[in-house]
């Protein structure tokens, strides 16, 4: 078999780019590891910048979000019995849609069956071979069978721990990580959320993040240590540490209902430099990773996705490789302003015991300057919204 685009793995990135390079009329194969069925399981983000929405759109995707999501024009911070509303709209003239990850895969995974273009799920043992040459290909095995998937070039979606980045020796690639010393424990249920806009706390107890999918599913989490366990953490348990957490008022409105899903998601800050090896280009989670604080990953994903199909695009329609030239380099432009807007807000919100006293008393001392001045209110919300694609 023979493609333009080989793209390995098959979540919302993988998915957005066959849809975008299909709409240009360059050929594309999806290869994924797992089922649709594992893929469309996993929970994750749901709060999607206007880069995101617009790209959704772009790839003809964006019916159900514009129906079923909710716009947010802003979201609440609170610490120490203060509360602010940080008026995204006010502040930029730009809102978030919350919209969660789930959704946009199976809308994803809808289009692509509309389009009768292939995925290839449940690939056993995939390799990459000539991505440093000029015949790159793919092989991998489905259904016992050894196949071969030739191309020009191979797109890595496939994760952080997927075999495109893996496949990169290790002297070609530079990799800069910190681990979190906390993880976050999340329930996922079917409750009215307690507040129409998310509330990200600071408290005593260690953070907490009111969040939704929709008007009668929330997504709650709270920080916990990186040696708990889920099976610790009964449904009542969670609800009770959660309502610690939050603000009196929302706290008296909490409505619990039995969890879907419960897990507990270490944090860490990633990124690989460069993102093109050759043929080889890397996108999304393969290329980096955020702490979810800020709501980035999906969206820095969505934004390697736009710089790398202009890119392909350019290529075929005009002989052109500036745009795949300069795709690393702009990528990572906005990923690292994008990885210090998560550090920041990281180290803002989460109790940190290991910076002791003085550490507490500089966290107080900037959400103080935050809550007091229009002017840093300002640079969250640019940073919360998007930074424009470079």
């Amino acid at each position: 078999m023979r493609t333009q685009v080989a793209i390995i793995g098959a979540g919302p990135s993988g998915l957005l780019l066959g849809a975008l390079l299909h709409k240009a009329g360059i050929d594309n194969v999806i290869v994924e590891q797992r089922s649709g069925d594992y893929v469309l399981s996993r929970i994750r983000a749901g709060v999607l910048e206007q880069v995101a929405i617009d790209l959704f759109d772009e790839a003809g995707v964006g019916a159900r979000m514009h129906a079923e999501g909710l716009p947010h024009d802003g979201f609440d911070m609170v610490y120490a019995g203060q509360r602010h509303r940080i008026d995204l709209f006010g502040l930029t003239g730009k809102r978030v849609m919350v919209y969660g990850q789930t959704e946009i895969t199976r809308d994803l995974m809808d289009h692509r069956q509309a389009i009768g273009r292939p995925i290839v799920y449940e690939a056993d043992n995939v390799r990459l071979h000539g991505w440093d040459a000029d015949r790159p290909w793919v092989s991998y095995t489905k259904d016992g069978v050894e196949q071969r998937l030739d191309c020009d070039f191979i797109a890595g979606c496939d994760g952080f721990h997927g075999v495109c980045r893996a496949s990169v020796p290790g002297g070609a690639i530079t990799q800069h990580e910190k681990v979190y010393p906390f993880g976050w424990l999340g329930l996922l249920a079917d409750v009215p959320p307690v507040h129409h806009e998310l509330i990200y706390g600071h408290t005593e107890r260690g953070f907490m993040l009111a969040s939704m999918r929709s008007h009668t599913r929330v997504r709650y989490y709270i920080q916990c240590g990186l040696h708990e366990k889920v099976e610790d953490w009964s449904d009542e348990a969670f609800y009770d540490e959660f309502r610690r957490r939050l603000p009196a008022e929302d706290a008296a409105r909490l409505v619990t209902g039995r969890s879907i899903e419960k897990s507990i998601a270490p944090l860490r800050s990633f990124v690989a430099e460069p993102l093109r090896f050759g043929r080889l280009f890397l996108a999304g989670d393969a290329g980096h990773i955020v702490p979810p604080t800020g709501a980035k990953g999906l969206n820095l994903a969505a934004s390697d996705v736009a710089l790398l199909s202009r890119g392909l695009i350019e290529h075929y329609a005009e002989r052109s490789n500036a745009g795949i030239d300069h795709y690393s380099q702009r990528a990572l432009a906005r990923i690292w302003k994008a990885e210090r807007f998560s550090w920041w807000f990281t180290q803002l919100m989460h109790l940190l015991p290991e910076n002791g006293s003085f550490g507490l008393k500089m966290q107080m001392a900037e959400l103080d300057y935050l809550f007091g001045s229009e002017s840093a209110q300002r640079v969250v919300a640019e940073n919360y919204v998007g930074l424009p694609i470079g």
